[in-house]
């Protein structure tokens, strides 16, 4: 039975094999690491399936930055599952529950940086045209965000920044 559950320290290396073998590179292994180092980890979440970990999904601080102001929001990523259980939903419970989650913790909005086909399903619409743009230079429609209660992004334009975690190589 598929469980979602809050990372502990015991599920490092076993977060660390769900990304490293998710995408065939040790990037967002070391990424995972440098965030769960940092202060900026808002959320991590593990789907345990028969005791073994498979899949992964971290939240992060972000913030919208325009002139004269700074708003704080949340980023998703990475998001990981181990290859032989993709395309089972476990990917897909990971990111409901995580936001679930940010919305009753008090977020009001997330942004990812993702596959424009994947994350609209879970109410993920691109951000540029509202006026935010990311930090990176990204196709418009891979850089999206969901509201976590409607109309909370209003009035608020800019640039999102994410946690220094992510330009370090």
């Amino acid at each position: 039975m598929l469980m979602v559950r809050p990372e502990t320290p015991d599920d490092h290396a076993a977060v660390r094999r769900v990304n490293e073998l998710a995408f065939g590179q040790p990037n967002e292994a070391d990424l995972v690491d440098r965030l769960r180092d940092s202060r900026h980890m808002v959320l991590s979440l593990v789907a345990e399936l028969d005791t073994a970990v498979v899949g992964h999904i971290l939240f992060t601080q972000v913030s919208l930055e325009s002139p004269g102001a700074c708003w704080p929001a949340v980023g998703l990523g990475p998001m990981a599952v181990l290859p032989e259980h993709q395309r089972r939903g476990i990917g897909a419970r990971l990111v409901h529950e995580g936001l679930d989650r940010c919305r009753r913790a008090g977020h009001l909005v997330v942004f990812v940086v993702g596959h424009p086909t994947y994350y609209p399903r879970f109410g993920f619409e691109p951000a540029p045209p509202r006026g935010i743009t990311c930090i990176w230079d990204v196709p418009d429609d891979v850089f999206m965000v969901a509201e976590l209660e409607p109309d909370k992004l209003r009035g608020h334009q800019g640039i999102i920044r994410f946690a220094p975690a992510f330009d370090e190589a």
